[in-house]
């Protein structure tokens, strides 16, 4: 905005990414709702009073900004994929994910039909939300070009023969729904992109080939198709890039310079950016120096992939070696992705997640000192 500083911009220095741990009360919920033996009401009582409870945990920590923890979703991009018509019961294409042991995952449902509209994507979570807390707050969006997990070449292209296609509608049910969201007065969003990141990945980009999905045209076309969900009046933007999280495992490794001048000299419309850089797979802070000083870089140094309590000084360190690239009034930092991005089996637990938090608000605040 016009005559702010950095600091104005955006409300503080540290936040969460989006999704917080889902207790065995919500699980259960969730469980016994869809077996139909919760009712819709009785369900949501329940839901209502588990966001209740993300709430208090990050205020309790010191956050400068709150999220609802994604609590009404089942993964981080049930907003559109659990929101719209035109999936269909097959499978998607399998994606590989590496830890202490590798594994495949793929959904079980995939592109089929053209996509529409068939509920709100995220109006109930801001609404709720924002009675909750006194706290600026933050909604989250899937990347239009997530979308890309429940392609099938052999059950998708019947709809759309071209996958940039679909990317492009629904990038417009995500701008519709941040339009309608900036109506009820919402003014922070965040739209979660990783699988831009992940074509840091020399393995990545061969498997997006193989499924007929090209990413050179992921960093080209489909950032072009990315931003313009940006751009309504009122509202700023984030965009959280990571190399994946599911069960504490990842998809890709590498540096940001791989996509950097492809992806930070053409995302005009994004104001922060939470990038990932808990460990080594995410290279140096030297791709930094491609951003434009005016934007806010949220640095993912604490890990939601490992349950060790991570050590301030050297927090404290790499941030200072981040501002070697970028300045450092236009630092923040966070952890480096959401807690439990899809409901699974994650490797902390509420306690280490807690301490994650209170470190990152002890560290933002040594660094910065407190929030005007």
């Amino acid at each position: 905005m016009e005559g702010e500083t950095i600091a104005e911009t955006f409300t503080g220095r540290v936040e969460a990414v989006g999704s917080m741990l889902r207790s065995a009360t919500l699980r259960e919920a969730r469980d016994a709702h869809a077996a139909g033996t919760l009712s819709p009401a009785g369900f949501k009582r329940i839901e209502d009073a588990e966001v209740d409870r993300a709430v208090r945990i990050q205020e309790d920590a010191g956050l400068d900004v709150v999220t609802d923890g994604e609590f009404r979703r089942g993964h981080f991009t049930g907003s559109l994929s659990e929101a719209v018509s035109g999936l269909g019961d097959v499978p998607a294409a399998g994606h590989d994910w590496h830890g202490e042991d590798d594994m495949e995952y793929a959904h079980q449902r995939a592109i089929t039909g053209k996509l529409r509209r068939s509920r709100s994507l995220a109006q109930e979570e801001f609404v709720y939300l924002r009675a909750r807390t006194d706290k600026p707050v933050k909604i989250t969006l899937p990347s239009p070009l997530m979308m890309q997990t429940f392609w099938s070449d052999e059950h998708s292209t019947a709809a759309y023969a071209d996958p940039f296609e679909m990317f492009a509608d629904a990038a417009a049910l995500v701008r519709e729904e941040i339009e309608a969201l900036a109506a009820l007065g919402c003014r922070y969003v965040q739209i979660d992109a990783p699988e831009l990141a992940t074509l840091v990945d020399d393995s990545v980009r061969e498997a997006s080939a193989r499924r007929g999905i090209d990413p050179e045209r992921m960093l080209t076309e489909g950032i072009e198709i990315l931003d313009t969900v940006t751009g309504v009046p009122g509202v700023r933007y984030g965009i959280h890039l990571c190399r994946g999280n599911r069960d504490g495992h990842w998809q890709a490794e590498g540096g940001y310079e791989r996509i950097a001048e492809q992806l930070f000299a053409h995302v005009d419309g994004f104001d922060a950016f939470f990038l990932e850089y808990d460990d080594d797979r995410s290279g140096g802070f030297e791709p930094l120096a491609g951003l434009p000083d005016d934007k806010l870089v949220v640095l993912g140094l604490i890990s939601t992939k490992r349950p060790e309590l991570e050590d301030a000084d050297q927090l404290e360190a790499r941030v200072h070696e981040a501002a070697e690239h970028h300045p450092f009034d236009a630092l923040g930092i966070s952890p480096q992705c959401g807690f439990e991005s899809a409901i699974g089996n994650y490797p902390l637990d509420e306690a280490q997640q807690e301490a994650k938090l209170r470190l990152a608000v002890q560290v933002a605040r040594r660094l910065w000192g407190d929030p005007a």
